[in-house]
């Protein structure tokens, strides 16, 4: 079994405060826990995309919480429900997906989630929604239909969306909400754990357990922050975000390009470190410390929490050699230019940007390093200064200036 992450003594103020946005009762919740019955915690997916990152993480530690006071996660493969496709915010109607490639996704899931679940037979459960929809009737399911109105299933955000767009809803993403509400009734769920984004579908699941004459689940929805570009949230299509299967290397990497005001809500959001250290690293930072004194602690603690304190160790020390030591310089090519060149324009002449447009991109996007510092400005000129300084571009491309 895992190590024990967080205190018994209080963890309930804990499990109910931290990077908790708001909780579908509070009353209900609290009850519930004092009554001693162990809490049945629906964690439901569809497997449209098996990679997990830390801002998928933040409800898996949030569910690891519960796990050790003794509480059980039930891990809901939406192997059904995937194959209609989740509308939430999405403009367009998902591709449909063959039984197979969701079965393969599903154990990758799997395997991501187990790095922070614990996987105990006594708090963690894996079941599948084609349990009960592979079979279901048509007069059943007909039945669930009569049981809401069109007019509340149109109420969602996405839908209304949809209608000032002039875009098209099919029925089988209207009907979804109630499948996914109705899973929370046949698991008999105590608790859900969600994004807001995820609630309107889970209230659903509220409202088939009520008329079912079930307890109605509490349902906990979490902090949301932006990703490692600091504007949307993470992203595998934007890539701005820190996967669960990076390695310790790569997390440490991906920290490090972070914008310095993301620091410390980073470290509020995504570590375990106690608020009153947290606290003393916000005034540093206000006092004129180097962000990147900080921001390295910051990256430290993430890859301990995944990979233990030796692999943190060991990518730090290998950040300090190729970013601070500049032990990349036996690697890095050596190039000659006139002072008074503009980073876009270096960009361009070494080869790494077609266009103006695609090197403001690259620094956008936190792609450019100077001296393992990352480069903001797109605007910078290069001048008699920077001779000798690395330069990187991506993971793959070092340059050494000479002017």
């Amino acid at each position: 079994m895992k190590e024990r992450l967080f205190k018994q003594e209080n963890w309930v103020e804990h499990a109910l405060t931290h990077n908790v946005e708001r909780v579908i009762t509070d009353e209900e919740l609290r009850a519930r826990i004092v009554s001693g019955k162990q809490l049945r915690i629906k964690f439901g997916v569809d497997v449209t995309n098996p990679l997990i990152h830390l801002g998928h993480a933040v409800n898996l530690w949030k569910m690891r919480e519960f796990q050790e006071a003794g509480h059980k996660v039930i891990f809901l493969i939406g192997d059904f429900t995937t194959r209609i496709g989740d509308p939430t915010g999405k403009s367009k109607t998902r591709p449909e997906r063959s039984i197979e490639d969701i079965e393969k996704d599903a154990l990758l899931y799997q395997e991501q989630v187990t790095k922070v679940l614990l996987n105990d037979s006594r708090v963690f459960e894996v079941r599948r929604n084609s349990e009960w929809y592979g079979n279901m009737s048509l007069d059943t399911f007909l039945k669930l239909c009569g049981k809401i109105t069109h007019a509340r299933l149109i109420e969602r955000d996405m839908f209304q969306k949809r209608i000032k767009e002039g875009s098209e809803i099919y029925m089988h993403e209207l009907l979804y909400p109630i499948l996914q509400g109705y899973d929370s009734y046949v698991l008999e769920s105590d608790l859900t754990i969600i994004g807001s984004d995820q609630l309107f579908n889970e209230m659903m699941g509220r409202h088939y357990q009520t008329l079912f004459d079930q307890a109605p689940q509490s349902i906990m929805t979490t902090v949301i922050t932006a990703g490692l570009d600091g504007k949307e949230k993470q992203s595998k299509s934007l890539g701005n975000f820190i996967a669960i299967t990076d390695s310790p290397e790569e997390k440490y990497g991906k920290i490090m390009t972070l914008p310095d005001d993301l620091i410390i809500t980073y470290y509020k959001v995504y570590t375990f470190i106690d608020s009153e250290q947290i606290k003393e690293y916000e005034t540093q930072l206000r006092g004129g410390v180097n962000p990147r004194d900080i921001k390295m602690k910051l990256a430290k603690d993430v890859v301990s929490l995944y990979h233990g304190e030796g692999e943190a160790e060991q990518a730090e020390q290998g950040f300090v050699r190729m970013f601070q030591k500049r032990d990349v310089s036996a690697d890095a090519k050596d190039v000659v230019m006139i002072p008074g060149i503009t980073i876009i324009e270096f960009l361009r002449e070494v080869g790494r940007a077609d266009s103006n447009a695609e090197a403001r991109r690259l620094i956008d996007e936190k792609g450019v390093r100077i001296e393992g510092e990352t480069l903001n400005d797109v605007n910078l000129v290069l001048g008699k200064e920077d001779d000798g300084k690395i330069i990187n571009v991506g993971k793959r491309y070092f340059y050494k200036l000479k002017f």
